[in-house]
């Protein structure tokens, strides 16, 4: 992804982010149980910390222009669909199988970090 893709990705991701959280605090929370409420106040914390990460990646990609950050935005994308999707659903549906998809995400995540971690190592000073 571009900056300017990135930008717009997480822009969207922080906008659904908070209208999620929103949507728990007054509408979840006369619905589901409490522990369920609490995955999806998970979901959304994750969503809304790798949106920021969006953000920081497409930053840094003037700093550092590596290709890296592009690939690890794309993959943090892929993370937060994968990880906050996949619990959003759980809530919503209750099918429990969906609990197997989420750590893919969170996989996701921690490659995107790596990602980032080795394009600022490989940057010259």
């Amino acid at each position: 992804m571009t900056d300017r893709q990135l930008i717009i990705v997480a822009a969207l991701t922080l906008l659904v982010g908070v209208a999620a959280g929103a949507f728990g605090a007054h509408a979840l929370k006369r619905v589901v149980t409490p522990d369920m409420l609490s995955v999806w106040h998970t979901a959304v914390l994750y969503q809304l910390v790798h949106g920021l990460g969006l953000l920081i990646i497409a930053s840094l990609g003037a700093r550092f222009g590596s290709p890296l950050l592009g690939n690890a935005g794309g993959l943090m994308f892929a993370g937060i669909v994968l990880f906050s999707g996949s619990l959003y659903l759980l809530v919503l549906t209750g099918t429990k199988w969906l609990g197997a998809i989420t750590p893919i995400g969170g996989l996701a995540f921690i490659a995107a970090w790596a990602m980032v971690a080795l394009a600022a190592y490989r940057a010259k000073p």
